[in-house]
């Protein structure tokens, strides 16, 4: 049974019944397979075994967002920390089956914490070209007692080969201008009028302070412990990819990277191994079909955080 819920509490819960209902309509790859038998679907598997399965350089965009090496459960499952060695063998179990799939042009954004940054940065780079790191404030870090509260992740940036898609115009930053210059005519000088206020378009930076984890008042929560933010993958994607491209996700969890690359006329491929969760994304995926919005981000234009 759902539980009773306060009435401006939007997350998204499934009862049992629900989960499996929706879970029915996943899919599971047994043998090698066609773009069109996974392209849009959710793959409910084990990412280890399902990408062996998939067509080799199908993949436009790769968002991976992989256990952090701590102790979380999964749904039914726990991921345990690992010695850090250990931890760097699993990551390249699953890395270097990816190679395969990723055009030669392709992209790879990969999530991770501070300590975990570490070995993706040593394991990724085997197989990929370094690009940057994007760091984003996680304003809802934990408190500590004798360290720093945590309030960062990072976002490693890849790319297969040197030729490769970015997007500039698709995420640039409007910023209000405070000191607004004009050139000798008496124009604006690098900025906009637009009636309300002053604005300049600027390129993104590599720190990223606008973003605002789901929380219960947002329709795109769910109950997923470690839920990215839509605004947080738009990004990613509207940089790294056009209208049309396949955006994979070996790691799908509630399902956001194919939810915004479904609002963002982009196709996906998505893996996950936990019933809940195939069935949150099913769902998710759903209703983006009639909600079509991205909070934070309007008209093209990304908001400042919590507007």
């Amino acid at each position: 049974m759902k539980k009773e819920k306060a009435p401006r509490n939007k997350t998204m819960d499934l009862s049992r019944k629900e989960e499996d209902s929706l879970a029915k309509q996943s899919i599971k790859l047994l043998a090698k397979v066609s773009s069109d038998f996974v392209l849009n679907k959710v793959i409910y598997q084990d990412a280890l075994q399902a990408i062996d399965f998939l067509p080799a350089k199908s993949v436009d965009l790769m968002i991976a967002d992989p256990p952090y090496n701590l102790t979380k459960n999964f749904g039914s499952k726990t991921f345990r920390e690992m010695d850090y060695s250990e931890y760097k063998k699993w990551f390249d179990s699953w890395i270097k089956k990816t190679v395969r799939v990723l055009k030669d042009d392709a992209s790879i954004y990969i999530c991770s914490d501070w300590k975990t940054s570490i070995a993706v940065q040593e394991i990724a780079s085997k197989y990929f070209i370094l690009q940057n790191r994007i760091t984003w404030e996680r304003e809802k870090g934990r408190s500590a007692n004798n360290n720093w509260k945590n309030c960062l992740e990072d976002i490693w940036f890849f790319t297969k080969s040197k030729d490769y898609k970015f997007n500039l115009d698709a995420v640039k930053i409007e910023k209000k201008v405070l000191a607004p210059y004009k050139d000798k005519e008496g124009n604006p000088k690098d900025w906009q009028d637009n009636g309300e206020k002053k604005i300049r378009y600027t390129s993104p930076s590599n720190i990223w302070t606008d973003i605002s984890i789901p929380f219960w008042s947002m329709a795109e929560n769910t109950n997923h412990p470690t839920q990215k933010p839509e605004k947080l993958i738009a990004k990613l994607i509207l940089a790294s990819s056009d209208e049309g491209d396949i955006v994979f996700d070996p790691f799908l969890g509630s399902g956001t990277t194919g939810v915004v690359a479904k609002k963002l006329k982009r196709n996906f491929i998505g893996i996950e191994r936990e019933k809940e969760y195939v069935a949150l994304s099913i769902a998710r995926l759903a209703s983006a079909n009639e909600d079509k919005q991205i909070q934070g981000f309007e008209n093209g234009i990304f908001k400042s955080r919590n507007s």
